[in-house]
């Protein structure tokens, strides 16, 4: 057996107070992680129910008049569904729109589209039928079956009697989301006086792994490039962009948040570290007459140092096991319950998210293991400074 670890195992870490402080912050540390995990997945799969990944759409996309549409199968449809990444294709049409009910008006802006279940959880929209936000449902006291007058200005005004087939829980409140009304393609389609093969947008809807800031620049020139070099004389000219172009104040702030869990990392880090240097010289002091007795039997510096330095990683990785188990009961509750909440206005989603993403859980705590061991080897020159023949002498 190894002496070094066999003497390690007997000596007790007496900085009880260092124990609790590594756990506080490996407790912090792991929140922080899975709060800015757990906002990049609801906004950026908010983001792509909302308006795809990547949308494909003409140069003169007009949300009032009838801009010229796209086709809705082109040449270039098998090689864009077959690219590496991509999920599905869905093709859209947008109309904006003023809805009215006893004297409220509110724009809105209607989206038609052939599969509303990933959005709205339902198998289908009937004629005239849509599904609204709840922001919307609650502004107009709207509810399930009542009828919603709805009014589209172009070349000539347009009105038309659609019915509420049900409300749906928008993601980023009033200012994205809550004001998307979800109808049928095909009626949409009619009111722009467009045939089945024609609507506004394609919608490319990435994989998760394309589904970061560089990922998706990556997957719009791709995408940009198909369009390009396999569309005939009959496909219509179209543009790729990604949702990091179109919404890019969400991505920045995405970024912020990063930076922020980056900091709290750090100084948590820190914390712990500091912590865990007063804990191991409290027991370098009170171990004084071992360390002398250990060199007078001819141990060197360093092995003395190891002995020391094993206790203290002992006390170190509960405390981290012990936070980590805390940091995971929270993410358990919050993500089951949404209990903490937050105001959709300033944060786009109405409770605190939580995501535990395990490779960035391991690589956080092995980071912030690696930061507290090389802060230990400072106390740990205190042991170079005992003479045996005083400390032993003494005891």
């Amino acid at each position: 057996m190894d002496v070094s670890r066999y003497i390690a195992r007997r000596l007790r870490f007496k900085g009880r107070i260092a124990m609790v402080s590594i756990a506080v912050s490996f407790f912090v540390m792991m929140i922080s992680v899975s709060i800015s995990s757990g906002f990049r997945h609801e906004i950026r799969d908010g983001i792509s129910l909302l308006s795809g990944d990547v949308q494909l759409t003409p140069g003169n996309l007009n949300f009032l008049d009838e801009s010229e549409p796209v086709g809705r199968c082109p040449s270039y449809m098998g090689h864009l569904m077959s690219l590496d990444g991509v999920e599905s294709v869905s093709p859209v049409v947008y109309k904006a729109g003023i809805v009215k009910m006893v004297g409220d008006i509110q724009g809105v802006m209607f989206k038609g589209v052939e599969d509303p279940g990933t959005v709205a959880g339902i198998d289908s929209i009937p004629p005239l039928g849509t599904v609204v936000p709840s922001g919307l449902a609650s502004a107009l006291d709207l509810e399930p079956g009542d009828t919603l007058p709805s009014y589209f200005i172009g070349e000539r005004v347009r009105v038309r009697n659609f019915t509420v087939s049900s409300v749906y829980d928008g993601m980023f409140g009033s200012d994205a989301q809550d004001m998307v009304v979800y109808a049928c393609l095909s009626d949409l389609q009619r009111l722009n006086g467009w045939d089945e093969d024609q609507v506004s947008a394609l919608e490319v809807k990435l994989d998760r792994r394309y589904r970061d800031t560089g990922g998706m620049e990556l997957m719009q020139q791709e995408i940009g490039n198909i369009t390009l070099l396999y569309a005939d004389g009959t496909s219509s000219s179209v543009v790729a962009r990604s949702a990091v172009s179109r919404f890019p104040q969400i991505f920045d702030w995405l970024d912020l948040i990063d930076f922020n869990v980056f900091f709290i990392l750090l100084l948590m880090t820190a914390v712990a570290g500091f912590n865990m240097i007063s804990g191991l010289l409290i027991m370098l002091f009170e171990n004084i007459s071992t360390i002398g007795l250990l060199k007078s039997i001819g141990m060197d510096d360093r092995r003395i140092a190891r002995i020391f330095l094993l206790s203290a990683s002992s006390a170190v990785l509960k405390g981290m096991l012990a936070g980590n188990a805390a940091a995971l009961l929270f993410c358990l509750v919050q993500g089951t319950t949404h209990a903490i909440r937050l105001d959709p206005a300033n944060y786009f989603l109405a409770f605190v998210p939580v995501h535990v993403n395990l490779p960035m859980f391991l690589l956080a705590d092995l980071a912030a293991y690696l930061v507290i061991m090389l802060l230990l080897l400072i106390p740990s020159m205190f042991i170079t400074k005992i003479d045996p023949a005083t400390t032993v002498r003494v005891a």
